[in-house]
């Protein structure tokens, strides 16, 4: 037998609910840490006094006594887990681990006795049900009655809220009152807060965020006195779970916040945490209402009769000392801001601060919440929902609860990330910091695929805008012209279009000192790009061989079954986790081994694709390609005998206008009118009509036009 005994999943009751947590039995101490608040309880194996074995709602129980009168009892064992223990704690504690039936018989009637911190209620010496008396908030008596009250659990589904217990006449000693004798039993033990003798010390009116207002705090021996205008809270120091000193985020403010369990209440609003508000510039001098030999001998130098200093300060060295537990401070963390040990963010709409502490995260004030590292499953770095200076952290529970912080400044994501690595906890988004956030900034944190469509889209989108900033006009390109031949009417963009107008203005026609009217400046179209086409999918040939797996993979299909053998129900993730595992520990001579089978199989497929190749295989030609359109374009081309039209007409108007020149004009010009009306076509043939010109060229004009239609793309020349 070993030197320990462990047990997961053990429950233990607290005020009528149930909190599991994990046992451990060694020979020195046996400990519980409950998963639900993180408390301790610590037995000295050597204050062990009486162990019992029970059958209860949640299997069997053990239920430990110690010499100075506690009592624990923790429920969720297997019936087979008797012996084992039965043998430690002979072997260890020389205690033995005796069994004991409940009572079940139903009746309401029998004997309540007072053991310790238990109220008994026994049938035939055996027990029917036991009350822990520190649970009891309230004991009222009456005639031949006594009347229990209870501590609430919000955790509990079911709350017992209170007892009565019948006690007949005559059944205490005599001269004695046998109601007044049950009530005294129960309050010697019981939680009931009464403030008897006076208080060690007073802070007068100190500022509380939660609960709001402003309260004298009294400090008792045994529990803390909230005195407001309102409400009156008396929480005991047992109820005290943790302790907390926060600076503030301007280094002028404290916070000094109390975690309680039970949450003290208000109504139906409970409160798990008293959160006091100190300037660091407030001075107090303190003096104890004890003496000087009291204040040593019960607190052991932790505090002196006569203190001063900052008032953060001496009411956190107090309730240090009476509530007896160490407060937790920021740890190394160090924000954006210089001196800064928080962030800046909001929680449900609240806006309020967020600590890494060394064991967990705390967010302060509405409404504070506490989160240990052992609690956390993972964590997240998600994009801000409003806008990209910001990002959200979620942190996701074991209980499956999240809590989203959100609207952190995007300078604290370095410092935050680097803390939650070193902790060690797992991060959902991993390489957010590293690709996502410098390469895409618009990119969702939680992509961390390559998502082709998004690419392909992007890719068209630049295709057209590129082709909607050249083709303004028309989308089809120019007729080319011989740069040798020069036409009888030279265009307004051409290099020798003064010397065109000089020499066509001779006759004298246009005055020198008349401005002539300069034409409508026609617009030239680029040249287009000719896309490249899509690339097509290649076929997989099903008789092609298949490429040899790695050394890994061929140990991981000869291992798959007896890993699942071995773990039965385990998951298809977990199978690969754990066979990265094995793997990693496998000798080097076992992975030779490996390696070597991998290579005669890297061999095998080559000489396989080689006959593969020869035979044939492979070989099937591509399916023909063809030219992605975009819709735009599919129009333009589909209209491109219309402009052509278009084009002719115009530029046999301006030939009437440019001083009635019948010969023939370069294709490459563009009338800036894309079209002219029915009423202008009847106007010029009207005017041929009259002239006794015909509409159609000449023969010499055609074979030009034939010949300027024939020449390559290439030599066509765009002039702006």
């Amino acid at each position: 037998m070993g030197d320990t005994l462990e047990f997961n999943e053990i429950y233990h009751e607290s005020k009528g609910s149930w909190n599991d947590g994990r046992l451990r039995f060694s020979k020195q101490n046996v400990v519980y840490k409950s998963s639900k608040t993180g408390k301790v309880d610590n037995i000295p194996a050597a204050e062990l006094s009486v162990a019992t074995w029970r059958r209860v709602c949640l299997g069997h129980g053990i239920k430990l006594a110690t010499s100075n009168g506690h009592v624990y009892k923790y429920d969720g064992f297997r019936d087979t887990d008797y012996e084992r223990i039965s043998e430690f704690f002979k072997a260890n504690y020389k205690v033995e681990l005796t069994e004991k039936d409940m009572c079940v018989k139903g009746w309401n009637w029998g004997t309540a006795k007072f053991s310790g911190p238990l109220l008994s209620f026994d049938v035939n010496d055996s027990s029917v049900f036991e009350i822990p008396l520190a649970s009891v908030s309230q004991c009222a008596t009456g005639k031949n009655e006594v009347t229990l009250e209870f501590h609430q659990n919000d955790d509990a589904e079911v709350s017992l809220m209170e007892v009565r217990f019948y006690v007949p006449p005559g059944t205490a000693d005599e001269g004695t009152d046998p109601v007044e004798a049950f009530a005294q039993n129960v309050r010697s033990k019981a939680d009931v807060i009464q403030a008897t003798g006076d208080a060690v010390c007073v802070f007068k009116e100190l500022q509380c965020l939660t609960p709001r207002g402003r309260y004298d705090i009294l400090i008792y021996p045994a529990f803390l006195h909230l005195h407001g205008k309102t409400f009156d809270y008396k929480i005991p120091y047992t109820t005290v779970l943790r302790l907390f000193l926060l600076p503030s985020k301007d280094q002028r403010q404290m916070f000094f916040v109390i975690s309680l369990d039970p949450p003290i209440k208000q109504g139906q609003t409970r409160y798990h945490f008293l959160i006091l508000h100190f300037s660091k510039e407030e001075e107090l001098k303190l003096t104890l209402n004890m003496s000087e030999e009291e204040v040593e001998k019960r607190y052991e130098g932790k505090l002196s009769k006569n203190m001063s200093g900052s008032l953060y300060e001496m009411v956190s060295r107090v309730m240090k000392a009476l509530v007896n537990r160490k407060i937790t401070v920021p740890g190394n963390f160090q924000g954006n801001t210089p001196g800064a040990q928080c962030i800046t963010c909001s929680y449900k709409a609240q806006s309020g601060l967020l600590y890494p502490l060394e064991r967990g995260f705390i967010y302060v004030h509405k409404p504070p919440v506490h989160l240990r590292f052992e609690e956390i499953s993972s964590v997240n770095f998600a994009r801000g929902t409003t806008t990209t200076r910001s990002f959200d952290f979620e942190v996701e529970t074991k209980q499956g609860n999240q809590f989203t912080f959100s609207s952190i400044e995007r300078e604290e994501y370095g410092k935050l990330f680097d803390f939650v690595n070193a902790k060690k906890l797992h991060i959902k988004n991993r390489g957010f910091k590293e690709k996502k956030a410098k390469n895409n900034e618009y990119s969702d944190s939680d992509d961390d695929q390559h998502d082709a469509y998004l690419e392909r889209m992007k890719a068209e989108g630049k295709i057209r805008e590129e082709g909607d900033g050249s083709n303004d006009s028309d989308e089809e390109t120019d007729e080319s012209f011989n740069p040798g031949e020069e036409s009888d009417v030279a265009e307004e963009y051409d290099s020798n279009a003064s010397e065109s107008d000089s020499g066509s203005g001779g006759d004298g026609s246009d005055d020198e000192g008349k401005k002539k009217k300069p034409a409508k400046k026609a617009k030239v179209v680029k040249e287009k790009k000719e896309r490249k086409p899509r690339r097509e999918k290649k076929q997989k040939d099903t008789n092609a061989p298949k490429r040899p797996m790695s050394s890994y993979m061929l140990w991981l299909n000869s291992s798959r079954e007896r890993i699942k053998s071995e773990n039965p129900g385990i998951s298809i993730t977990e199978i690969s986790k754990k066979a990265g595992e094995m793997w990693k520990q496998i000798g080097k001579e076992d992975k030779e081994e490996w390696d070597g089978k991998a290579e005669e199989a890297k061999k095998n497929y080559e000489k396989a694709m080689k006959e593969y190749r020869e035979s044939g295989g492979g070989s099937s030609t591509p399916a023909k390609k063809v030219p992605f359109l975009s819709i735009r374009e599919s129009k333009k081309k589909a209209g491109g005998k219309k402009e052509d039209k278009k084009r002719k007409s115009g530029g046999g108007e301006k030939e009437k206008e440019q001083g009635g020149n019948d010969s023939f004009k370069s294709r490459e010009f563009i009338s800036s009118e894309e079209s002219s009306s029915d009423g202008e076509r009847k106007k010029a043939k009207k005017a041929k009509k009259a002239k006794g010109k015909p509409q159609s060229r000449g023969k010499e004009s055609e074979e030009e036009e034939e010949e300027a239609m024939t020449t390559p793309p290439s030599s066509v020349e765009d002039s702006d």
